[in-house]
């Protein structure tokens, strides 16, 4: 499994929102958020509704009645002249895996992007067996190359500059400086262009399967995922549980909300339909096809009906690309695979709440993933209810502090009683009066300076709405 340092949340957030090159850098999620709008208001949101409200409930419908659908999936790739394994963690995955490479005399290994493998590890494992990975993406060859993980789910290197970039490719791979991005792309597309030529084994992502006919569908924009599961002899595909569909016609919806939500992108540049391996009237494709299905932690999501939710997620990052805490902490402060809103239910469910107690609170609960996510998932919702399980019982209890408790009991009794909320309000505008500078609360003691540390907080209005509007 991918090294784990969910424990790290809060000093790691501390260090990426000091961190003004990395601020800078983030800055850039604006233009998917925004590129995602403009594709929605070109489409029309009643048809864009229209399309998420059936994606929700092709989702819905799969996930109740998963084990038809994997079984589905399992003969239909068989029929089709592949291999599906079953793994119930990334121990058994990685195994399977690492063991058909040593079968087969396997030297070396082109991946295509796929957070399954980044959940697996499978690019250590293979280094410790003495064969090459080598990530094909753009992105990822960065952070391979950096020795890093990704920060982003669709934008894997968005923590870094062409400069750093550039530097880069001069250290590790003696390249000459380069300035401007396609130069750079040109650089790793010289060095990449070998390795997809000698590569044995080529991985791959899943980004749907149809359980009807046994095909898995890949989109990207850089056609290295077409490479790696077209050129080399073996093609080994990971996939959670959760990413299935049961029919192909079921893509037609997908594949319009997939590159809006996440890119902005009518369509993406390459759409790959891949089932089984090279027919004998075909003139490329890999001799062997194998799927590896992968548990680790899902099938717990799945019987818990507050959070099976989760499990409709198609991995777009639109609620990072919107939610102000990913927007200033970035992906690696999250400790793991999965950052951001999504990321904070997954990864406790899937790591252990007790390791990952600190990123169900990394959440303001304003709802923008809510509002953006193509499937209408309520991941507020299922934060609140990692929080209460976190707080309120089971063994993985995480203990507030004293102050923090005595601070909330008083703030619960002071907002559900009228009299005293309005107490509270008058009594909070003269306490204000030394700390407004031109409407706005720069800065407040103790504890609740963690609101004002990062921004200005409104003052607190001398007469309540209440008030206010009594007196109309």
């Amino acid at each position: 499994m991918a090294e784990i340092k969910t424990e790290q949340f809060q000093s790691a957030a501390r260090g990426a929102i000091a961190d003004a090159d990395l601020q800078r850098l983030l800055g850039k999620l604006s233009g998917f958020d925004t590129g995602r709008q403009r594709a929605i208001e070109e489409m029309g949101e009643a048809t864009w509704d229209e399309l998420r409200d059936r994606a929700r409930e092709i989702k819905r419908h799969t996930i109740q009645h998963l084990d038809h659908y994997l079984e589905m999936l399992a003969d239909s790739v068989e029929g089709a002249g592949g291999t599906t394994f079953f793994a119930r963690d990334v121990a058994e995955a990685n195994e399977y895996v690492a063991g058909l490479a040593e079968s087969r005399g396997v030297k070396s290994v082109i991946k295509s992007k796929s957070m399954v493998a980044e959940e697996m590890g499978i690019g250590q494992v293979f280094e410790e067996m003495g064969v090459e990975p080598v990530e094909t993406d753009l992105g990822e060859y960065i952070i391979q190359l950096a020795g890093e993980t990704p920060s982003h789910i669709i934008a894997p290197a968005i923590h870094k500059s062409r400069e750093q970039v550039s530097d880069l490719f001069v250290e590790k791979l003696q390249a000459p400086r380069a300035k401007e991005i396609p130069e750079l792309a040109g650089i790793a597309r010289r060095v990449l262009r070998g390795k997809f030529l000698q590569a044995d084994m080529g991985m791959s992502g899943v980004n749907f399967a149809v359980a009807e006919t046994g095909t898995i569908a890949i989109v990207t924009n850089e056609g290295n995922g077409r490479m790696c599961t077209s050129l080399p002899r073996i093609h080994v595909a990971t996939m959670g549980l959760e990413k299935l569909v049961p029919r192909l016609e079921d893509l037609t919806v997908f594949l319009q909300l997939l590159p809006r939500a996440a890119t902005g992108q009518r369509i993406t540049s390459y759409v790959t339909f891949i089932t089984g391996p090279r027919r004998s009237d075909e003139e490329d494709g890999p001799q062997e096809f194998h799927l590896v299905v992968l548990d680790n932690g899902r099938s717990r999501m799945l019987a818990d009906p507050e959070l099976q939710e989760v499990l409709f997620c198609i991995r777009c990052g639109a609620c990072l690309n919107t939610c102000p805490v990913y927007t200033k902490v970035g992906g690696h402060a999250y400790g793991w695979v999965y950052p951001g809103p999504i990321g904070a239910v997954i990864t406790p469910m899937l790591v252990g709440q007790a390791r990952a107690a600190d990123l169900p609170f990394a959440s303001t609960l304003c709802g923008a993933c809510r509002e953006v996510c193509p499937v209408r998932i309520n991941i507020p919702r299922m934060l609140l209810k990692l929080r209460r399980d976190l707080t309120q019982g089971g063994p993985e209890v995480r203990k507030p502090q004293r102050w923090e408790a005595l601070l909330f009991r008083v703030w619960r009794r002071g907002v559900t009683n009228p009299r005293l909320f309005a107490l509270g309000g008058r009594l909070a505008s003269l306490v204000q009066r030394p700390l407004v500078r031109n409407g706005k609360l720069r800065w407040l003691p103790g504890p609740l300076g963690g609101w004002t540390r990062t921004r200005d907080f409104p003052k607190v209005a001398k007469k309540a709405f209440r008030a206010r509007w009594r007196g109309q």
